[in-house]
């Protein structure tokens, strides 16, 4: 099992819809996180900063921000695209985070 955490940027008022469009995950995209290992998945919003954190646990190395080729990740990050930072393929800007401190 690994750790990890980033990351990602809102843009100012879309707070909802991209609640919104999280409470509505395509299945897909939920089945092929899950099939590659991720879970245990949380994505926080800093309201002060428009800065989306997300943590996840994941069953060996890849994690989320590995499956980039994936179709279904490349057409949920166009359908996001609108209402985050992203790169010129439409992923969303991430920052990795490094853990410092870990209790179980």
């Amino acid at each position: 099992m690994k750790r990890e955490a980033f990351k990602m940027f809102l843009k100012p008022g879309f707070e909802k819809e991209y609640e919104k469009r999280h409470a509505a995950i395509w299945p897909e995209l939920k089945k092929m996180l899950s099939d590659g290992g991720v879970y245990d998945y949380s994505i926080y919003w800093d309201k002060d900063t428009n800065i989306l954190f997300a943590c996840q646990k994941t069953r060996g190395e890849e994690s989320s921000q590995d499956m980039g080729a994936n179709p279904i990740v490349q057409k949920w990050w166009d359908y996001m695209a609108d209402i985050m930072e992203v790169n010129e393929d439409n992923s969303p800007v991430t920052i990795p985070l490094p853990e410092v401190f870990h209790m179980d």
